[in-house]
């Protein structure tokens, strides 16, 4: 089965029809951001895409500006900590892709941050829940998909952050979450791999101009399930002493904040043919930083 995957790569290498042509893929988190970025270049890809999000508006607008574009989306919206909505999203992806998937992203999403001495509970285990306790639970859901023998190839990717990878001040919570999908990301690749060529690997972001990045008074905010708002972004104070005068960005080599396409073209190049030979590993995408 190895041999002939290796095969069917070195046979072609131009990719007419797309380096995803034929997969089926669920990118959570895809309504806007890096993830409606991620579902854009996959379907330009030849991927089927399901795009999930909490924002069912946002999620269809995006889904139906891929079909508009002659690519195959479809939006599947829920709440990611909520157990029958994976369900959901796993069942009605395997439709839309008559009875097959082949990649997941996780990448869904947010950042509630505090000390560590004023973290609440609520604060804890609402990111813990979302990054690492839901992309868990959605691939355990998807594993009959994944755990199969038809010598097509299967890629997950997990989004991580720099935070998990180096700490972060004001983040033990979200640290923690993406540290441990760094550690979801190889248990994967050891269980599935050996038997099942499946692909894992957990792609990194630093800087990247989103929501996630911009000035809190911005006013960007995430409405919790039991209808709490949570402000997003960076306090404009903190942001102006980080990036005042010529000293902005002097820790990162490329000199600027990645765009959410540049961080979905990593995405992509992590589930696709010209990383086959690679997996278990975290794929920094960061401009330099911390390198």
């Amino acid at each position: 089965m190895a041999a002939a995957r290796a095969q069917q790569i070195s046979g072609h290498l131009n990719y007419p029809k797309g380096l995803l042509h034929g997969q089926v893929a669920i990118i959570t988190g895809s309504g806007q951001g890096i993830g409606a970025e991620c579902a854009r270049l996959f379907a330009n890809e030849g991927a089927k895409v399901v795009v999930s999000d909490i924002d069912g508006k946002k999620a269809e607008a995006v889904a139906a500006e891929i079909n508009k574009n002659g690519g195959q989306a479809i939006s599947v919206a829920g709440d990611m900590l909520n157990d029958q909505y994976l369900v959901e999203l796993v069942k009605k992806t395997a439709e839309f892709g008559n009875g097959k998937i082949h990649i997941i992203v996780n990448n869904a999403g947010y950042t509630w941050d505090g000390v560590i001495h004023k973290t609440t509970d609520k604060q804890w285990d609402t990111i813990l829940a979302l990054h690492a306790t839901a992309p868990f639970k959605l691939i355990r859901n998807a594993a009959p998909y994944f755990r199969v023998k038809d010598g097509e190839p299967r890629s997950i990717v997990n989004i991580s952050s720099t935070s998990g990878v180096h700490g972060n001040a004001g983040q033990a919570n979200y640290a923690l979450a993406k540290a441990g999908v760094t550690g979801l990301t190889k248990t994967i690749a050891k269980e599935w791999g050996p038997a099942f060529g499946v692909r894992a690997n957990t792609v990194a972001f630093g800087h990247i101009a989103t929501r996630l990045t911009a000035a809190k008074e911005e006013g960007a905010f995430i409405t919790t399930p039991d209808g709490e708002k949570v402000a997003l972004g960076i306090p404009g104070a903190q942001k102006a002493v980080k990036e005042a005068g010529a000293a902005a960005y002097k820790d990162i080599p490329l000199g600027r904040p990645g765009t959410a396409t540049e961080a979905a073209g990593a995405v992509l190049a992590a589930v696709s043919p010209l990383f086959a030979y690679i997996t278990g590993q975290t794929i920094m995408v960061t401009g330099g930083r911390n390198m």
